[in-house]
């Protein structure tokens, strides 16, 4: 063989070997551009705090914009329907909630989207227990005097929530089966407004998260009676809960995860979870969800999936025993 041509050969051989191993790797690196962060409710409430905080840290991570754009309406169902009709690249992801993948299933007749076939679960972000709140210039100072007040006034006292089908609205919904009570529930677009409604006294009392809550509590504007989860909460101990207090096996929190559209590749949604579960470990990320009074819980996406699974059960029957029902 001609000298020069075996060197031309060489040369491709080469460079082939060389595109061969460094093509797939350049097209796995993710991400190369923008990612949208939805959130399905408006700015000011938890589930906006949770995801700017981890927008800023993943930007940080990987040295592209995560932006959040807030997309609320439907109790949370118009911005995760836009999730689930997005292309399943990783560039749009959700920061869904209990209502968008619990209790909207249930709750409303028809839905956009399938919770569970429609997504991939990524992890789990955080819970927080909803804690009973009334103005702080309420007549009720305990949840013995809570429930004789709303008996004494059926029909006459209202109730917010940051949307149809939230925790806040089905923990109101529950309490009025349990104790055989009359209230009118008034949905809010986000915890911020219907918290805001309260303390200006356009509504009379509310099962608000302790994130939103607490600020206003220790503020003096609202007062707190009992928490709604089955055990006292480390974040506010001093808070009985209403099982305590004579609602045996009332269990009612708020939770938030990331889920990606289905078919999105396992290399995207592994990155996403092992990368959001290191900045949730994080101690000065955790001082800042629990400052806000959210407990980071970050978990598999497994795990993920098999909690989901277990909430759809359980608020199918809250949502039948209460009734509650969204057009």
């Amino acid at each position: 063989m001609n000298p020069l041509f075996r060197a031309v050969v060489v040369m491709l051989a080469a460079s082939g070997a060389l595109l061969a191993v460094h093509s797939p790797a350049r097209a796995q690196i993710y991400p190369t551009k923008s990612v949208r962060l939805i959130v399905p409710f408006p700015p000011g409430g938890s589930l906006d705090f949770a995801g700017r905080l981890l927008a800023q840290k993943l930007t940080e991570a990987w040295d592209q914009p995560v932006v959040v754009e807030n997309k609320p309406g439907a109790g949370g169902n118009i911005g995760a329907d836009l999730v689930a009709k997005s292309p399943p690249d990783g560039y749009t992801i959700l920061l869904g909630a209990l209502s968008t993948h619990a209790v909207n299933p249930s709750l409303y007749a028809k839905m956009p989207y399938d919770a569970v076939k429609d997504f991939v679960p990524i992890t789990l972000i955080a819970v927080t227990p909803n804690v009973l709140v009334v103005h702080a210039s309420s007549p009720v100072h305990n949840v013995k005097e809570f429930i004789a007040w709303t008996k004494a006034n059926p029909g006459k006292l209202s109730f917010g929530s940051g949307s149809n089908g939230s925790a806040g609205h089905l923990a109101g919904e529950l309490y009025k089966v349990e104790t055989g009570t009359d209230a009118v529930h008034i949905p809010y677009k986000g915890g911020a407004p219907a918290t805001q409604a309260l303390i200006a006294g356009d509504t009379q009392f509310m099962f608000d998260n302790l994130a939103n809550a607490m600020a206003q509590v220790k503020g003096g504007k609202l007062r707190a009676l009992a928490v709604t989860t089955a055990n006292r909460s480390s974040l506010a101990p001093e808070l009985p809960t209403l099982a305590e207090a004579g609602l045996p096996g009332f269990d009612i929190s708020t939770w938030y995860g990331l889920f990606a559209p289905a078919g999105t590749p396992r290399s995207i949604v592994a990155k996403w979870n092992a990368d959001v579960t290191r900045i949730l470990h994080a101690p000065n990320i955790r001082a800042r969800f629990i400052e806000d009074g959210a407990e980071p819980s970050p978990n598999s996406p497994d795990q993920f999936a098999q909690f989901i699974a277990a909430e759809l059960t359980k608020y199918a029957r809250i949502v039948k025993v209460s009734g509650a029902k969204v057009d």
